[in-house]
């Protein structure tokens, strides 16, 4: 049971609750100060003019609203606010996006009933997700849109899913045994002004990119070992004289993993020999590997280091208390400002994507490296296993690899910088962090793609080559793991179902290779 409010929460904290079913409740005296912030905003606010209370919102600010007509307001605007557009988002990111949301609110700054947190805890436990579209928010006064569609449900209407079906909200209420919240004072303010969604889809990508990082180490070393390469690519050493964290990291893992490999070779027994090569004018063993396998660790390094800052600030975001007014009963004051400015999620979804696509285009490259015989100089063409001329290997599964990739190149271009001022011009500078998530997440999905693709080419080429005992123990685990999926083919064979359940498996497990 992970206690909501108790201490800050953690990405770890997230793979708990998102993957294995942890449930979640409330920390009694965070849920304390939640109420005693509520109380405090309802003394504090009266005779007071408070945004969002008894005024309109954003331009409309400077209209004041009488106190007959303030919960309507709240009201007005959770409905009001639910145009979003698009593919709904999943389920697992719609799950993040709540209990970043949950995690704001408790921190006890928000003036909100406590009706609002448990609902949402148990919404998040009976895993019933608010339908939330991709499309509406951008991201400066936070996840408007998106979270007004999440505020809808909270409030009884709209519908959420529930058990893999779309239905009316009420009806799973009922089915369940929750009630919707009652808007008090400013609930529908404080559930939509904020970065929880953007921060939830993100912290998915985190958790992404961290598997397809291992995956990334440990299908580069599998062509590492098939191409019987040197072991001072990845010294200590060689890593030593440069020190960035990631690239050491990298470099580390691989040497522990590969230690027991009968593949990998020592360049001083093989071409610090003077007199073994004295009369050799070509030589017939590579001095040097192509940079798609020499250089590993110098462009997953920065891979890692983008995703291990990414980690900090998600972490920081979601432990944040991101709406606007802050209620500060510790000061006896309500402080105005924009604490849900999207920009450090943008910023960081963007480096992301970049990241992962590099990635993306090692896999290829490296896929290409087996597809081509006459670059690799000891695999049949395109890993074919079957009679050259009449079957074609994984030929065609290249041409996926590679539109992919290219799709990933052109979605890295950078949303933090395309601003467009909306709002009567109140929104006058934007962060699009929400679209800067959504489109890591497409980044992140395809690399998964690719990945599978190379995977599966690089088990037939362990087959070609009867390297399989040969292999490191970690590379025997990877291949085994994928030929459980895909036993060996020669015939061709229909490939797309096969490279699912490759890529299907990978999403769902994690060497942990790299920490």
């Amino acid at each position: 049971m992970i206690l909501i409010g108790k201490k800050p929460l953690t990405a770890e904290d997230f793979y708990k609750i998102l993957y294995t079913g942890e449930q979640i409740d409330l920390d009694p005296a965070a849920l304390a100060k939640v109420n005693e912030s509520h109380e405090f905003l309802k003394s504090f606010s009266k005779n007071k003019l408070i945004y969002g209370i008894n005024t309109g919102f954003g331009p409309m600010a400077q209209y004041k609203i009488s106190e007959q007509n303030q919960l309507d307001l709240q009201y007005n605007l959770i409905r009001s606010h639910c145009t979003g557009a698009g593919k709904r988002l999943s389920d697992i990111n719609v799950k993040s996006a709540m209990i970043c949301r949950l995690s704001s609110l408790m921190q006890g700054y928000s003036g909100i009933n406590s009706e609002v947190v448990v609902l949402l805890k148990n919404l998040i436990n009976n895993n019933v997700h608010p339908q939330i579209f991709e499309h509406g928010g951008v991201g400066a006064s936070g996840d408007l849109v998106q979270l007004a569609h999440l505020a809808l449900n909270l409030i009884g209407e709209g519908e959420v899913t529930y058990k893999g079906e779309l239905r009316p909200t009420a009806d799973v209420y009922k089915e369940i045994g929750v009630k919707p919240i009652t808007v008090h004072l400013r609930e529908g303010l404080a559930l939509i002004n904020g970065t929880s969604v953007m921060t939830g889809i993100a912290m998915v990508n985190l958790l992404h990119s961290k598997q397809l990082l291992n995956w990334g180490v440990s299908s580069s070393m599998l062509i590492i070992e098939m191409v019987e390469s040197y072991s001072d690519h990845f010294s200590k050493e060689l890593h030593s004289v440069k020190p960035h964290i990631g690239q050491r990291a990298i470099a580390n893992a691989m040497k522990n993993a590969m230690g027991d490999s009968s593949l990998i070779r020592k360049r001083e027994e093989h071409l610090f020999d003077n007199e073994k090569h004295a009369e050799v004018d070509v030589f017939k063993d590579k001095v040097q590997e192509y940079y798609s396998i020499r250089c590993v660790p110098q462009i997953l390094g920065p891979v890692l280091d983008t995703i291990t800052f990414t980690q900090t600030v998600l972490e920081n975001e979601v432990n944040s208390v991101n709406d606007n007014p802050i209620i500060d009963k510790a000061n006896n004051n309500i402080f105005h400002g924009g604490n849900f400015h999207g920009d450090y999620v943008a910023l960081e979804m963007d480096k992301l994507k970049i990241a992962v696509t590099k990635l993306t285009m090692l896999a290829e490259r490296q896929l290409n490296f087996l597809m081509n015989d006459k670059l690799n100089g000891k695999l049949p063409p395109f890993v074919n296993l079957g009679k050259l001329g009449l079957n074609l290997g994984m030929q065609a599964a290249q041409f996926t690899a590679t539109s992919t990739t290219a799709e990933n190149q052109m979605l890295s271009n950078p949303m933090y910088i395309h601003s467009i001022p909306n709002n009567n011009d109140n929104q006058d500078i934007v962060s699009m962090g929400t679209n800067a998530a959504t489109i890591t997440a497409k980044v992140v999905e395809n690399a998964y793609q690719v990945l599978a693709i190379e995977l599966l080419s690089a088990v037939q080429a362990v087959d070609a080559l009867k390297f399989d005992k040969k292999l490191s123990t970690e590379g025997q685990k990877t291949y085994k793991q994928i030929r459980s999926i895909v036993p060996r083919f020669e015939d061709d064979t229909i490939l797309y179902k096969k490279l699912l359940k490759v890529k299907e498996y990978l999403q769902a497990n994690n060497t942990e290779l790299v920490k």
